[in-house]
């Protein structure tokens, strides 16, 4: 990491020292300077002075604003929908968008990763996000709240957002042309400020919380060419539940950030475990598993998920594990060893081969000591694909079929509480099998599918499904070879296992 990296970064720290100390001693919360159109964040220097954008009174308007019942979603929705054509693909959008925030502002550009790849997918995925469910505010408020949470081990700070709004509305001008209107400029300020003011409040109430710990890499194993599972110890107290997921960054990759299961239940030495596998080149993924070594130091964000044990299980257990989902299952599997009294569990391992069964072991050795479960594995066949890292290439769409087929085959599990955790595709199909078959939804946990905001793996999943409730957002894009309708839909997720 740069050094100039390594400064704006001991500065935000500092900031977030006096910040927090400021909000322990002061008897006013910052948020009253943010009402009354002062600023609640100075930028660092190095850069213009951030404008508040294209609406009058902004200054502040993202720490001020009100909460998801003031916000008429479902108006600005349609007034975007109507006009959306304009600016769709949003490939052209997001790439005046950075250009223009660059310029303005160049120091913001080591909030990013050098590679902006993935960032420009995640934002795409976003604006569709939000797109296709602001007439639920509500939701969005929950979700980019968790947004704003995460965002702050990238040091981003309120005034950021300022600049970004104002990126967003130079851009939109550029990309949309001469029949652009003010009033649906208006309508996507609204709607970015609702977005944002759920982020704000999410990293206001996570103020006392570390945005990441810095960890040293103990062990490093490649169990297979693309795949290793580490060992990491970090250099504080790092509280967390077996089950959950938490984000790691190295430094080969500052800035680039993604989400991995924790593999083991709490330990005395305080090391977690991680199970890695390589999906592409050139990304977090590959230098954790080809470049990261025993005594390197990686960075740790909070935990995250909710797929952990109940206090009290008062239903008996299925787990469905696949491929390196079979880390969140392992942490849980230890935690319920620990336990008295335990509840009946069923365990389906799905793999391409009993060679693919990395860490797990033969179903016997689970067995062993734990009476209570019983395991089923799944072997699964890998198709034969012409690379790597193509889209499918381990199988996985075919794999989610087995596994599905196999739970749904052994048992009625609508009186069980199922955990699933694998691929997008493995999960979604074993949630949509279990669902079918009677098990109330409250009692499937899963952890966010993948890190990027990838489309539902199952009809009907997405937020913008007339099956789920919502409306469907209809674009028909410029550029369009064909001059069809698209119909984008996605679901806002975002955690590997």
């Amino acid at each position: 990491m740069s050094t100039g990296n390594d400064d704006y970064h001991a500065l935000l720290a500092r900031h977030e020292a006096m910040r927090l100390r400021r909000s322990i001693l002061s008897p006013r919360p910052e948020r009253e300077d943010a009402a009354q159109g002062r600023p609640v964040y100075g930028g660092p220097s190095g850069g213009s002075a951030i404008p508040s954008g294209n609406v009058s009174g902004s200054a502040g308007a993202y720490a001020a604003a009100s909460g998801s019942d003031a916000y008429d979603g479902a108006a600005d929705q349609r007034v975007i929908t109507e006009y959306l054509e304009l600016v769709t693909p949003f490939g052209e959008l997001i790439t005046h968008l950075y250009d223009a925030m660059f310029r303005r502002w160049p120091y913001l550009r080591s909030l990013f990763p050098e590679s902006m790849e993935f960032q420009r997918a995640h934002l795409a995925r976003a604006f569709w996000y939000l797109i296709e469910n602001l007439h639920r505010p509500d939701d969005v408020a929950e979700v980019f709240g968790r947004l704003g949470r995460d965002h702050r081990k990238l040091g981003v700070r309120p005034v950021h957002f300022e600049a970004f709004e104002a990126a967003l509305c130079e851009a939109l001008r550029r990309t949309a042309g001469p029949r652009w209107a003010e009033a649906v400029e208006q309508a996507w300020v609204r709607m970015l400020r609702f977005a944002v003011a759920a982020m704000v409040s999410g990293a206001e109430a996570a103020l006392t919380e570390p945005p990441y710990w810095q960890a040293t890499v103990t062990a490093h194993e490649r169990r297979r060419p693309d795949l290793a599972v580490l060992r990491v110890r970090p250099h504080g107290p790092y509280p967390y539940r077996a089950g959950q997921f938490a984000a790691l960054e190295s430094p080969r990759l500052p800035q680039a950030w993604r989400q991995y299961s924790i593999a083991c239940a709490p330990r005395t030495d305080g090391e977690l475990e991680f199970h890695v596998r390589q999906t592409c080149t050139g990304g977090v993924s590959e230098a954790l598993v080809a470049h990261t070594r025993a005594g390197d130091t990686l960075r740790v964000g909070p935990p995250r998920g909710s797929m952990t044990l109940d206090d009290e299980l008062a239903s008996d257990l299925v787990l469905v594990a696949a491929d390196t989902g079979w880390a969140p299952v392992k942490a849980l599997l230890e935690e319920l060893s620990t336990r008295r009294g335990h509840r009946s569990v069923r365990l389906f391992l799905g793999a391409h081969s009993f060679a693919d069964l990395y860490d797990a072991g033969a179903p016997s050795e689970l067995e062993r000591g734990r009476p209570w479960l019983r395991v089923t594995p799944v072997i699964g066949r890998r198709p034969e694909t012409g690379g790597a890292f193509e889209a499918d290439a381990y199988g996985y769409d075919a794999l989610a079929e087995a596994v599905a087929d196999a739970v749904a085959q052994h048992g009625d599990w609508s009186g069980h509480l199922a955990y699933v955790s694998g691929p997008t595709a493995v999960v979604g199909t074993t949630v949509s099998r279990l669902t079918a078959a009677g098990v109330p939804p409250q009692d499937i946990r899963h952890d966010p599918l993948s890190d990027i905001l990838r489309p539902p793996s199952r009809p009907g999943a997405a937020a913008g499904d007339p099956a789920a409730g919502g409306p469907t957002v209809v674009s028909r894009s410029r550029g369009a070879g064909d001059g069809r309708s698209t119909t984008a839909r996605t679901s806002f997720e975002g955690a590997d296992s």
